[in-house]
Order: structure tokens, then C-alpha cells, then sequence
């Protein structure tokens, strides 16, 4: 029978270049009942989305549900789950911050006052890694939303900028993102910039401007692409149903309310003002409850209207902050360090109200984290971890584990200081950050970021050099527009912007933009930049680096110390032995910890414990069985065995030699008993390695040429007897 694929009357293909490659658009295909859906080809990376939307808006929400779901699959790069079930279970890391990235440039386009749920899902069902997904998604996103019925003031566009040898790069390949100096996503709409998340290996402001500008430049092409789609295929968006409030019954609280309010707003002290407004908002609902019946939100969305027409004024009409601050005064600072004895690192750093504690951890490379997902990142040794309690602004909720904000936050700190992070090379050891944000009014991200190069170099990691971080907020009316750096909770919750921006003196190592508006013009991005600039600086010199100014150089006394090697990788299994007999004698041995990771032809040795002598202990073991020994070095052995000829010391297991009795002291020996016996540890020295591959050792000659001794008659010319039928069957000096 004659295979046939079923087509339908509105499956529609559209195609385009996008960096160099191609982009293909499959409409009509599939998913028939969502409210708009497009399969997206980019290269040979193919992203499903789905938008549905609710007919009905939620009852008694004061939010637009929006969510937006990155869903990562295995067998788009061809792997079973690791896990028990083997299926995919809670979005990774990784995926939760692709949604929060494509969350960000859409949610402004929708109605402000619209409650209905609106649902995105963007399947990865094949990766290309030439071609991100991530970047298919957003692009297929804004398509499934032109192309619906759901109100959406879009389309937008996104692209991945990186910097490889100094020349911006719009898409990179995965070789060139390797090399890459920068990875950058920029969205878009059809004039303005509407999203910005970086990395960056400190790279200038210049630099950083010119690849924003880029990625806005390349976003139109693909802009002009989907609106030609859209005019094609899209439906006629549905109406819905309102949640602004009566445009009376505002005018008639805000005149009631506003003097008061004011009064309750002026004040740089978040609880002073909490309680402030208290009072007010029961006189207003005292009042308006019966005039307003079964209006309540609304009441309280009119209260929140009144708040933010009052602080926006101030800042627009009069250059007054809340707080009373100038637009580039940063609020109170200080830092400290080594505030938990027990910790391998801390540092609290206060801005203001807002206070984050960070802890280092110190551990071996094996405790780096393993990544199962859809790219080739397979673990990671540096880990940042960000937790903001309900206590931190005076509310009172479960825990319930970190949701996608603390995830998202943690993940910004992190990326900011992985460009300073030293290498495993330099550093041989698995590094972990949490941030615990102890209080909050505003900008904890940034807070985090303080916190954490103040722990880090309380730790004694030898960071490349400090990051600080800050945020610079928008205030817009029509052409009007003003920033504002350091942004407190209440500038952040009525303005246009927070745009977060960490680096070192030298340059930028992340940016992280939120808005509430459709976009940025240029000039705001670069005013943004210089600004945080400077404030970072000031942070960094005025009270950061006058807490610790440079990392410690001696570790804590209770993180472990680490020693690494490599040797030849075909000596791995001699150290690991046979069902890792030997490297759990070693271990157990010398108290430490032992790691190996092959790459090529060496292996790399990690050893941590508590004890320095036992760590290096443990490494002239593992030298000793990887290397061969030569005549005239010297070893730390133990005593397996006693003969009247002389004693067998085990250098390392596996590897055992004979000390003549001619050669246990500076004296003459009657019994070897009178200065060996079995299970002491003693120092030897090399003699030679005779035909058969057996270790002549030597006691004595460590005696004098180390100790000192003189010995009391010459007996340097006696030679060791041979007894070799004594030593039983000759013996493999390796371990099998």
C-alpha cells in the first residue's frame, strides 16, 4: 500500500534565511485546536509551539496569568532519561531560565488589563547544535501568537550575539560559542529593544552597546517575516473581557486617598511605609465597599494606581525619589566578611534594606554538578544557589523549595562571576555559593552578586578579580523618559525597568533586563550602561574591597586541601586496582579523598582531606604506583614483612622492595627486629632496580643523607647478600 501524508486545507510553509541558515515555518500541520501553533525548523533544530488561552478571564486575580514552558526532550539529542523512570521529570535549570527568557520580551505586548490564562509551549523535539533552541522557540513563540486569535500587541525576534575574536557574531555555531567572548540574547520588536540577558568575559560597555545594537538590527528582518505570515494566515484577535477598574471609581479613591498616601510614600524605610498605608487602606475600603459591592480587588487595583501615578510624578515632574535620593545616589552600604566561623567563606552585603548573606563551600571536583540535558554542558563545578525567604520583606509563607524567580535570580549571580571563577587548574576544587537574601527592598540579585565575590575571597578562591552588581530603573511618559540607579522595591514595582548589569572594573560580566513596557530606545540602553558603570565602581572601591581586598591566602582550617596530579592515563587502573582496591586502601590509608578524571592520554588526580601531610601522603602514593621508581628517591613505606636477611617496605601497594639488614642503620644490625618490625612506617631510599624489575632499598643511606647521621663504622662496602629464594616467586611490582 502506497505511503500518503495527510495534509489539511490551511498547512502552509514559509522559509526564510536567519544568520546564514535557514528557517522554516510549518503551519497547519499539526495541533489543530490551540489557538495558534507553528512548527519551527532553524538548521536541523525543530522546536513545537502551542499557545492556548483561557475563554474566560480567572476570577479574583490582580495579575495576567501568563505562563511559559521551555520543554527540554531527551530524545531530541538522541538520550534515554538517567533517571529511575526514565522519562523527563521537573524542568532543569536550564529550561526554566529559557522560559523566563522568552517570558520577558512578550508579557508587555499583552493587554495590561486582561485575566484570561495564556499558555506557551515550545517542545524541543530535535537540536541542531549549530542552531540554539532556545532562540527557535522565542522565534516560533512570537509566530504561534501573531498567527492566534489571543490579543498580543507583538511580533518580536530574538537572537544569540556572541564576540569571537573580537568581531560580533549574530547566531554562533557551536564552535564559534565555544570561543566566544560573549553570549548575549537580545529580543525585539519592530523599534524598540525589548529584552536583554548576557554573559560576558569583561567585556567594555562599547563593545557590549555595539552587540545589543546588532541583535536588534538582525531581529527586524525576522520581524518583517513573521508579520508577512501574519497577514497571511493570522485570525482576528478575540475580545475579552476588562479588569481595569471604572475609570470613576479610580478618580473618586485617588481624590479620597492621594494626600495621604503621599504622606505614607515619603520615606526611605520600607516597614515604616508598610504601616504607613495600613490605615489607609481601611478607611478606603470602609468606605467604598458599599458604594463598590463585590469589588474589591479593583478597589485595591485603584489604590495601587494611586501609589504609582504619585511616585512616577515625583520622579518625572519633580527629580524626587521616594527615599529622597538624587538619581545617581546609591542608598547606604556596607560590607562584611567571615561572618559564620565554621563556613569555608561569607559575606553580608547591605544596600540599603536589602541584605544578602552568601556562603562559599568548598568541596572536591567530584562533588561538581551533573547536567542532563539537551546541550553539551555535562557538568559544572562552580554552583550558585539563591534563596529568598518570606521573612525578607515581613511576610509570612511556607518554603517550598525555590520556584523559577529564585532560580532564575541565583542563575544571574552565577553567570556574573563565572568569568572571574579561576580554573580547575588553578583551583582544583568544586565551588558552591548560596545567597541567602535576609531581607529585601529591591535589587537582591545585584546584592547577590556583592555578596558572593565578598565570600568567595573570604574563602581564599583566587578570583581573577571582584564583581559588583547594580540595577539603573526607567520612568517613561510619552517622549519623556529618565533613569535612576538603584532601584529599592517601590521604584521597581511602579516603573518602566530594571535593567541589571555586574562586572568588575574592567567590564561587563552580566546583564539581566526586565520591563514593563514594549522596548528600549538605544540611547536608554546606553545611558543604562554608563550609569551602572559607575556605580559598580563605587561599590567595589568605597566598601567592598575595604572589607577584604583580596582573596585570603590560606584557606579555612575546615575546608579540605587539595592536591592534584596527572599520570600517564594508562596507569588509572594500577591506582584504582581491581574493584578499586587500591584506591580505597589509599583512601582509607591517609583519611582523604581521592578523584580521577581521564582526559586523553593523562589522568588528572584529585586528593582532598582535612590533613596536608596525609593529602601529600596520599599523592606520593599514587605517583609512586604511576611512576616507576628511580634510584635515588626517597619514599615514605611500611614494613610488611620480616626475614633475618633483612625487611620488605611496601612504597606503595603493589610496589614492595628489600632493605638489607646491611642497610637498616648507620650501625652495624645483629637482628632486624633490634630497628624494624612489621607495620612500622619508615623512610627509604632507592638503591637500584635489578634485572627482574625488584627494588633494592635502602634505610641507612636516608639516615645520613637526610638525617644527618654519621655512621659509627664503615660498612658501605658490605653487599647484600643474595636470597632470592627467600623472597618467594617474583613478585609483579604493580598492583593487578
Amino acid at each position: 500500500m502506497a505511503n500518503s501524508m495527510m495534509t489539511f486545507p490551511k498547512y502552509k510553509v514559509f522559509e526564510t534565511d536567519f544568520a546564514g541558515r535557514k528557517l522554516k515555518v510549518e503551519t497547519g500541520k499539526m495541533t489543530q485546536l490551540a489557538n495558534g501553533a507553528c512548527l519551527v525548523h532553524y538548521g536541523d533544530t525543530v522546536v513545537h509551539v502551542a499557545v492556548t488561552a483561557s475563554a474566560k478571564p480567572r476570577d479574583g486575580i490582580d495579575f495576567f496569568p501568563l505562563s511559559v514552558d521551555f520543554e527540554e526532550k531527551l530524545y531530541s539529542v538522541g538520550k534515554i532519561p538517567g533517571s529511575y523512570l526514565k522519562r523527563e521529570g521537573r524542568p532543569t535549570d536550564k529550561a526554566v531560565l529559557v522560559s523566563r527568557v522568552i517570558d520577558r520580551p512578550i508579557r508587555p505586548l499583552f493587554p495590561k488589563d486582561m485575566r484570561n490564562d495564556v499558555s506557551i509551549v515550545c517542545t524541543v523535539m530535535s537540536v541542531d547544535p549549530d542552531c540554539m533552541p532556545e532562540i527557535t522557540a522565542m522565534v516560533g513563540t512570537s509566530i504561534a501568537l501573531s498567527i492566534s486569535d489571543i490579543p498580543w500587541n507583538g511580533p518580536i525576534s530574538g537572537v544569540s550575539v556572541g564576540l569571537v575574536d573580537g568581531e560580533i557574531i549574530i547566531n554562533p555555531t557551536q564552535e564559534q560559542r565555544a570561543k566566544s567572548d560573549m553570549a548575549t540574547t537580545v529580543a525585539s520588536t519592530d523599534s524598540r529593544i525589548a529584552m536583554i540577558e548576557a554573559g560576558a568575559n569583561c567585556v567594555s560597555d562599547d563593545t557590549m552597546y555595539n552587540a545589543i545594537i546588532a541583535g536588534h538590527e538582525a531581529n527586524q528582518h525576522i520581524i518583517e517575516f513573521i508579520k508577512g505570515i501574519q497577514a497571511e494566515i493570522g485570525k482576528d484577535k478575540f475580545t475579552y473581557e476588562s479588569n481595569e477598574p471604572d475609570h470613576e471609581m479610580f478618580e473618586a479613591i485617588k481624590e479620597f486617598s492621594e494626600d495621604e498616601i503621599r504622606v505614607a510614600l515619603d520615606t526611605d524605610d520600607k516597614t515604616i511605609r508598610d504601616e504607613r498605608l495600613k490605615p489607609i487602606y481601611e478607611k478606603v475600603h470602609e468606605k467604598f465597599d458599599e458604594i463598590y459591592p463585590e469589588s474589591e480587588a479593583k478597589i485595591d487595583e485603584c489604590l495601587y494606581k494611586t501609589q504609582k501615578f504619585i511616585v512616577r510624578r515625583w520622579l518625572l515632574d519633580e527629580q524626587k525619589r521616594v527615599d529622597g535620593r538624587g538619581m545617581n545616589d546609591i542608598r547606604p552600604l556596607a560590607s562584611e566578611v567571615s561572618i559564620l566561623p565554621r563556613t569555608h567563606g561569607s559575606g553580608l552585603f547591605t544596600r540599603g534594606q536589602t541584605q544578602v548573606l552568601t556562603i562559599a563551600t568548598l568541596g572536591p571536583v567530584s562533588d561538581k554538578q551533573i547536567l542532563d540535558g539537551i546541550d553539551d554542558e555535562e557538568s559544572k563545578r562552580y554552583m550558585h544557589h539563591y534563596n529568598f525567604p518570606s521573612y525578607s520583606v515581613g511576610e509570612t509563607r511556607p518554603s517550598r523549595g525555590p520556584g523559577r524567580r529564585e532560580i532564575g535570580h541565583g542563575a544571574l549571580a552565577e553567570r556574573a562571576l563565572v568569568p572571574v571563577i579561576p580554573s580547575v587548574e588553578e583551583f582544583p576544587y568544586a565551588i558552591r555559593l548560596v545567597s541567602e537574601v535576609v531581607s529585601s527592598n529591591g535589587s537582591t540579585s545585584q546584592g547577590s552578586v556583592c555578596g558572593s565575590t565578598l565570600a568567595l575571597m573570604d574563602a581564599g578562591v583566587p578570583i581573577k578579580a571582584p564583581v559588583a552588581g547594580i540595577s539603573c530603573g526607567l520612568i517613561t511618559e510619552g517622549e519623556r523618559w529618565m533613569t535612576m540607579v538603584d532601584i529599592q522595591g517601590l521604584e521597581d514595582f511602579f516603573g518602566d525597568m530594571d535593567f541589571k548589569v555586574a562586572g568588575t572594573h574592567d567590564g561587563i560580566t552580566a546583564i539581566q533586563m526586565d520591563l514593563k513596557i514594549s522596548g528600549l530606545l538605544p540611547e536608554m540602553v546606553k545611558e543604562a550602561l554608563a550609569k551602572t558603570h559607575t556605580a559598580r565602581n563605587y561599590i567595589l572601591d568605597e566598601v567592598m574591597l575595604k572589607a577584604i581586598d583580596k582573596p585570603r591566602e590560606e584557606l579555612s582550617p575546615y575546608a579540605p586541601k587539595m592536591f592534584t596530579t596527572t599520570i600517564p592515563a594508562d596507569k588509572i587502573a594500577e591506582v584504582i586496582g581491581k574493584s578499586g582496591k587500591v584506591i580505597k586502601e589509599i583512601q582509607a590509608q591517609c583519611e582523604v579523598k581521592v578523584d580521577i578524571e581521564e582526559d586523553g592520554e593523562l589522568g588528572q588526580v584529585f586528593v582532598s582531606g582535612l590533613d596536608a601531610e596525609k593529602c601529600k601522603r596520599a599523592l606520593d602514593i599514587i605517583n609512586t604506583i604511576a611512576v616507576d621508581p628511580e634510584p635515588g628517591a626517597i619514599f615514605l613505606g611500611k614494613v610488611t614483612r620480616v626475614m633475618n636477611f633483612g625487611a620488605f617496605v611496601e612504597i606503595a601497594p603493589g610496589k614492595e622492595g628489600l632493605v638489607h639488614i646491611s642497610q637498616l642503620d648507620v650501625k652495624r644490625t645483629e637482628n632486624v627486629t633490634d630497628v624494624v618490625n612489621v607495620g612500622d612506617v619508615i623512610r627509604v631510599k632507592v638503591l637500584e632496580i635489578d634485572d627482574q624489575g625488584r627494588l633494592n632499598l635502602s634505610r641507612r643511606d636516608v639516615l645520613i643523607e637526610v638525617d644527618g647521621l654519621t655512621p659509627e663504622n664503615d660498612i658501605s662496602d658490605e653487599k647484600p647478600r643474595q636470597r632470592h629464594d627467600h623472597r618467594g616467586p617474583r613478585r609483579n611490582n604493580h598492583h593487578n
